[in-house]
């Protein structure tokens, strides 16, 4: 099954390349061996065509031999098809000749949609998140075991299984405490996404994050604002995924209420998924939590009372699971290839004609 989605996953690729495609844009850097082949090519055709006819044949061979000929014989409105393999051959030629041509774009700026969804990533870096919390796999490379580290090597997990998915999502990166502030605003890069995490979750730099206090409000407020920034509230696909101990009895920021905040994601239909990352305490093990799952659910989202390390890994899973949208984006390239789709054509049109030869008797008799 994994062979056969990495497979359509290409031919996808490959019809949204084509799809994409300004023949006036192209420039080749092999045309004249593409031209010189199609001339030996044709020369050989004309030349096995001319030495059929030239050949002696004896009397009586490649005949067939009748015992009574019918006045007149009905012609078959199908007899054309017997030409369609031979059809599908000759389209492919040019496909073929194009691939080998090895065309390119000197400079390609492109709009393509891709599986995907835009995503903000919050990641609670108060100091309630100096909490121990146990996780032997995720924790690995942590300097210590804390909610704080958890998180961070949590969501760091989500955007991998998200890098080595089929998707390409749009994601940005918001740490809070008391304050929100945008790490790296939305962006297609991954490895990008992975470096500031990796930057955030530096021992040294955690410890100047000025920014001791929980309010997670302040942090909602700030991701709704950054999609709309982005102009993406009114697009299918938004999702805020968010990580915090949940320590946060504060629900009013900037005179607004959290329901008012979400009001604008329930509304646009961005989903928020929270992982509570506190250890050893099951859904209502800590009070806001009779708060925050309400609130979250609202919005179609899930709330994640993680006690474990288990749970949050179920939840990573499952938030990965959600389905997918469609994403838009703008990309650029400087001598961008673009011999594929070409190639792609022609080796489906040629094995349309041998499949169609080798299993359609019409299609290698005469009618």
């Amino acid at each position: 099954m994994a062979a056969l989605a990495a497979i359509l996953d290409f031919v996808r690729g490959r019809v949204t390349e084509w799809q994409a495609l300004r023949f006036a844009e192209l420039r080749f850097w092999h045309w004249d061996t593409a031209r010189l082949t199609l001339l030996v090519l044709v020369g050989l055709a004309l030349t096995l065509l001319v030495l059929r006819f030239i050949t002696t044949r004896k009397p009586g061979r490649e005949r067939v031999a009748l015992p009574a000929v019918f006045p007149k014989i009905a012609k078959s409105p199908w007899s054309f098809a017997r030409h369609t393999t031979l059809l599908l051959f000759l389209l492919g030629l040019p496909c073929f000749a194009l691939a080998l041509a090895d065309p390119f774009t000197s400079f390609a700026r492109e709009n393509v949609t891709y599986p995907g969804r835009r995503i903000a990533i919050l990641i609670d870096a108060s100091s309630s998140m100096y909490a121990p919390f146990t996780a032997k796999t995720l924790n690995v490379k942590a300097p210590v075991d804390t909610a704080f580290f958890t998180s961070v090597a949590a969501a760091d997990h989500f955007v991998r299984l998200r890098m080595n998915g089929k998707y390409h999502d749009l994601m940005s990166l918001i740490e809070f405490g008391n304050e929100a502030y945008v790490v790296t605003p939305f962006t297609s890069d991954y490895e990008n996404i992975l470096l500031s995490m990796s930057l955030i979750g530096d021992l040294t730099e955690w410890g100047k994050f000025p920014d001791r206090g929980t309010i997670i409000a302040q942090a909602l407020e700030q991701s709704v604002s950054l999609f709309k920034a982005f102009d993406f509230l009114n697009a299918a696909g938004n999702l805020i995924v968010l990580f915090s101990d949940g320590e946060d009895w504060q629900m009013t920021v900037h005179g607004r209420h959290v329901d008012s905040i979400l009001s604008e994601a329930v509304e646009t239909k961005i989903p928020v998924y929270m992982i509570r990352t506190s250890f050893e305490r099951e859904l209502g093990g800590i009070k806001p939590d009779e708060i925050w799952k309400p609130a979250v659910e609202k919005t179609g989202g899930k709330y994640y009372a993680a006690a474990d390390e288990a749970t949050i890994l179920r939840a990573v899973r499952e938030i990965d699971q959600v389905s997918t949208g469609r994403v838009s984006i703008n990309r650029y390239g400087n001598q961008e290839p673009r011999f594929s789709p070409f190639a792609l054509a022609a080796a489906a049109l040629w094995s349309l004609a041998v499949a169609l030869h080798l299993t359609v008797p019409a299609f290698r008799k005469f009618p």
